[in-house]
């Protein structure tokens, strides 16, 4: 039987830490806002992790991290998925295009930038799926679960101090008045530039993020650093409110989110 749930209950993070306490192996599948992310696990390690709004695939993945040419990953998309990522990885290397070491970087970059997304959701719907086997066509790494938990538990940390400065994603921002002056006197990064163009009191954070491509972690250090150089400042609205930051099991005592998690160890091991 699948373990299932809601992120409110027991946010990601901590699913990661019941895997990797249980060293388990299996599927953990969520549902947030239309997106469906599939985190494959072995002996409490991550093996893939994969998302229905982005192409996992080995040629997508290597064109996006300037790894392979346009022209190469033409080629490659011509073949309409027809050749699998492990086959494909051995034609690149045995074609000296790329090497293994290559491959499993790009692909453990990638990983790394879904399971980064995933940390932000503070709800969704979830099931664990034991001993779900990886697909065929993929490619397994084998990523310790230690190093992203600890990450991720920085990224809540800096999240919730970053909602206290930008609580809310839409909220709109303009050019403060002497943003002109400012701008000369500071270098901005390539993404505060991106965002800087599309600052417009009709565009929300959230959208700016979008366009940006930019998670909600990602747009609210852009925007705070931008606040910070006096470059922009927030349209409120009176009809705005903050959003609350999300605790950590919320609703529950220590001694009740104690046992919620030990129980749930039980149950993960027991799968």
């Amino acid at each position: 039987m699948a373990l299932q749930g809601n992120l409110r209950d027991f946010p990601f993070a901590q699913l990661l830490n019941l895997v990797n306490l249980a060293r388990k192996t299996g599927l953990l599948e969520i549902s947030h806002k239309g997106e469906t992310a599939q985190v494959y696990f072995r002996d409490g390690r991550l093996a893939c992790a994969l998302s229905t709004t982005e192409d996992s695939s080995l040629g997508a993945v290597l064109y996006q991290n300037q790894r392979i040419s346009p022209n190469l990953f033409r080629a490659i998309k011509s073949k309409g998925g027809a050749i699998w990522d492990k086959e494909l990885g051995l034609q690149l290397i045995n074609a000296g295009f790329v090497s293994r070491e290559t491959i499993f970087s790009s692909l453990q970059m990638h990983n790394v930038s879904i399971i980064r997304r995933l940390f932000a959701w503070q709800d969704g719907a979830f099931r664990f799926i034991p001993n779900e086997p990886l697909p065929e066509d993929k490619i397994s790494l084998n990523m310790e679960l230690e190093n992203l938990i600890m990450e991720g538990s920085r990224h809540i940390q800096e999240m919730e101090l970053l909602m206290d400065e930008v609580p809310s994603l839409d909220v709109s921002i303009k050019f403060s008045d002497r943003s002109e002056s400012n701008l000369q006197k500071v270098n901005l990064t390539v993404e505060e530039w991106k965002v800087v163009s599309f600052v417009n009191p009709k565009n929300s954070i959230r959208q700016i993020g979008q366009a940006t491509s930019m998670d909600d972690l990602q747009i609210r250090k852009v925007v705070y650093g931008l606040l910070q150089a006096g470059l922009v400042e927030l349209v409120r609205s009176s009809q705005q409110r903050p959003l609350p930051v999300t605790q950590f099991l919320p609703n529950h005592s220590k001694e009740e989110q104690r046992s919620l998690v030990n129980r749930l160890i039980d149950r993960v091991r027991g799968l």
